[in-house]
């Protein structure tokens, strides 16, 4: 599957994000999505030139491979660069790395930490574990906030219906004398009670 089938994908997931599995999904979707783009930032950096531009040397893209790293959200299938060489070592995720549990939640603390430069270059330098060029880190900065931003424009449903329940308590006269009954208030946004649910029947408040 290429980026842009999982770009579809990802759009598609967003519209019909129902329930927490489904933003689980999503979320993992996410990290996938942005972990490729920050490879392939990195693979124009180490060619030095971008994908579908004239070639600058005798190395070039060789495909794909298939690389699955274990994360605090379990394992995390990606599509990682191959160059012509072999002499592409990716900082992110190295050739021989299995493990990237620091990966949790680091590409979405970018919304948390205000999406400041310091901030976005601290997160990266912690992702990366390794000194990195300040251009590098802002090129893969940006291609992953294009994911981001992305997402955070996604299209959302025009209505949510939220029902809030709760009791109430009420003084109410029965039988010559006053007592506490507890009740449901109906309140479709008009200041007065309407009723009070009791023992599974509608009374009215006199």
């Amino acid at each position: 599957m290429n980026e842009k089938q999982l770009q579809a994908l990802a759009h598609e997931l967003a519209k019909n994000l129902k329930t927490p599995d489904d933003l689980n999904q999503f979320d993992r979707l996410l990290k996938k999505l942005s972990v490729e783009a920050a490879l392939n930032v990195e693979m124009n950096h180490h060619l030095g030139y971008e994908k579908n531009q004239p070639e600058t040397g005798t190395n070039a893209r060789n495909g794909y491979s298939s690389k699955t790293v274990i994360t605090g959200d379990g394992p995390l299938e990606l599509s990682t660069h191959r160059d012509r060489e072999g002499s592409f070592d990716p900082l992110l995720i190295k050739k021989n790395q299995t493990r990237f549990t620091g990966m949790d939640n680091q590409i979405l603390t970018l919304y948390a930490k205000g999406m400041t430069t310091r901030e976005i270059v601290a997160t990266f330098k912690e992702l990366y574990d390794s000194d990195v060029s300040p251009a590098l880190i802002s090129k893969v900065t940006d291609a992953v906030m294009d994911q981001v931003i992305e997402w955070q424009n996604r299209p959302l449903d025009a209505i949510y219906p939220i029902v809030y329940l709760d009791c109430i308590v009420l003084k109410v006269r029965q039988d010559n004398r006053v007592i506490n009954k507890s009740g449901c208030d109906i309140n479709l946004l008009i200041m007065y009670n309407l009723s009070i649910w009791r023992t599974f029947k509608w009374q009215r408040l006199m």
